[in-house]
């Protein structure tokens, strides 16, 4: 732990309601009040004419760990985090071997202690291996230290799997995140159903195919009076069933990625692999629905799906490549730049999105700068112009969709525990 004083920086901490330049002082780790006598030679960090605010949480992250380190470790993942303004990270258990048993769980927490950057969060499995079809020992995951259960990269298809999943997780107080692919409809699909696909002759992934499993996930969230987080949403029907699910009490949210904001099927037309993702990059009405679900409350977080592939795996046919793409260094920007600058939500509404929203489903005492609270924080210019050049990042993945993109906004500084991970 460590002591820091932030000066002059535009304080906003949406968990309390707070917008008002002044000083910000960590001690021992912790946010406090300005002391009357402060410590000698106590570092300080100028942030005047930037935002600071509680340590951004991606709630959505690929590390590959254990397995695949040739993709990215979680030493280059946590760096390409701090880099990106982000203090947590919430990992995902499709690794090889996947966080199924406490074993993997606590191999997860080990790197993080030796390696890591800023805080992992590991989570566990629905099923043994991601197939499915037998519950993984969820008890065992939460003792070892899991904070949700998903089988991510995967969908579990059998409802009464997912119900019993549900219902067994709710003992232990788990949220369930659910990536939403119903495998008969999406079948061997790699874009988005529509005109692009049509024209460039791809297989489709018709939106139905998110859509029936977040129908499914509503009434099974209702049925469990549990939460269920829908992750990386793409569909205006999702939205659509999202909203009137919470309209009525059910324990449901939704998060929207970057590129399902910044990106429609039409970037398709190269056959560049960069914009392969799953779910795909769908119509200009979906991401009017999305944008309209965030501006309005039906999605209350932000998150990146940051998915890193060796760049031999992505240099082949549309087909044969893998889904996915990074995110933790250029997803600030982009929600600043397509978000707020475009006016869609306020830069608190935004904040709260990336810090407090996610901190409380996920059940962290993170994402508020309160006195007492741990002291991560994220600096960053609101205003900062930058171009995304691939071949600077962190990440050991080279595969985005956004380089060579102007951005508007970039982390300046990245504080966790009281002590900079990283500054620009």
């Amino acid at each position: 732990m460590s002591s820091l004083v932030i000066e002059n920086g535009r304080v906003m901490d949406p968990a309390r309601g707070v917008d008002e330049k002044r000083d910000l002082w960590i001690l021992d780790g912790r946010v406090a009040r300005a002391p009357t006598r402060p410590p000698p030679d106590l570092p300080r960090l100028d942030a005047r004419g930037r935002v600071v605010c509680p340590g951004l949480i991606d709630m959505h992250v690929h590390l590959r760990e254990p397995g695949r380190s040739d993709k990215e470790t979680i030493g280059s993942g946590t760096r390409a985090a701090a880099r990106g303004g982000f203090t947590s990270v919430v990992c995902m258990p499709n690794t090889s071997p996947p966080a199924d048993q406490a074993g993997t769980v606590e191999f997860i927490k080990a790197r993080a202690r030796e390696h890591g950057t800023v805080r992992v969060f590991p989570t566990g499995a629905i099923t043994v291996g991601l197939k499915g079809e037998q519950m993984a020992e969820i008890g065992a995951l939460k003792r070892a230290g899991v904070v949700a259960v998903t089988d991510d990269g995967h969908c579990v298809q059998n409802n009464e799997v997912m119900r019993r999943a549900v219902e067994y997780a709710k003992m232990f107080g788990l949220p369930v995140l659910d990536h939403c692919q119903d495998y008969a409809l999406s079948a061997e699909g790699v874009a988005h159903e529509g005109y692009w696909s049509m024209a460039l002759g791809l297989r489709g992934w018709p939106s139905i195919a998110e859509e029936v499993i977040v129908a499914r996930n509503c009434l099974l969230a209702e049925k469990a009076d549990w939460k269920i987080h829908m992750q990386h949403l793409s569909a205006a029907g999702s939205v659509r069933l999202l909203r009137e699910a919470r309209t009525r009490g059910v324990k449901v949210s939704g998060e929207v990625c970057p590129h399902h904001l910044a990106l429609t099927d039409e970037s398709l037309k190269g056959y560049d692999t960069a914009f392969k993702m799953n779910p795909p990059l769908r119509s200009e009405a979906d991401v009017e629905a999305l944008l309209e679900g965030i501006a309005d409350g039906t999605i209350e977080i932000l998150a990146s799906d940051h998915a890193p592939h060796c760049c031999y795996e992505k240099e082949v046919e549309f087909d044969f490549a893998p889904f996915g793409i990074v995110g933790l260094e250029t997803e600030l920007g982009v929600f600043l730049t397509k978000l707020v600058h475009k006016k869609v939500l306020s830069l608190s509404k935004m904040i709260a999105m990336l810090t407090v929203n996610p901190a409380r489903l996920l059940g962290l005492e993170l994402g508020t700068l309160a006195e007492g609270a741990t002291g991560d924080v994220t600096v960053f210019d609101p205003d900062l112009e930058w171009t995304v050049d691939r071949e600077e990042f962190l990440s050991h993945g080279r595969n985005t969709p956004f380089h060579g993109w102007q951005l508007k906004g970039r982390a300046t500084a990245t504080i966790v525990g009281g002590k900079i991970a990283w500054q620009g």
